[in-house]
């Protein structure tokens, strides 16, 4: 059995609702499939796009300890 490393919370719902943003309108202006969007948003990834990352953080202004935080198991 493989040890528990924890895991990393994305916080793109709350920077959301800070700024007012929309999902329609963050992925518009981003052209991120909503459905990829979503699985972000709701913590169901397995992996994380770094270029994505990087947009997020560009778009809305924000450090990555905004965007994220590890969550220890």
């Amino acid at each position: 059995m493989e040890k528990g490393y924890g895991y990393l919370e994305l916080n793109i719902e709350t920077l959301l609702k800070a700024r007012g943003i929309s999902k329609n309108t963050i992925c518009r202006d981003l052209n991120i499939p909503r459905s990829n969007f979503n699985r972000y948003c709701q913590g169901k990834f397995q992996r994380i796009d770094t270029n994505l990352i990087c947009k997020l953080l560009s778009y809305l202004e924000c450090s990555i300890d905004d965007l994220m935080t590890y969550k220890s198991e």
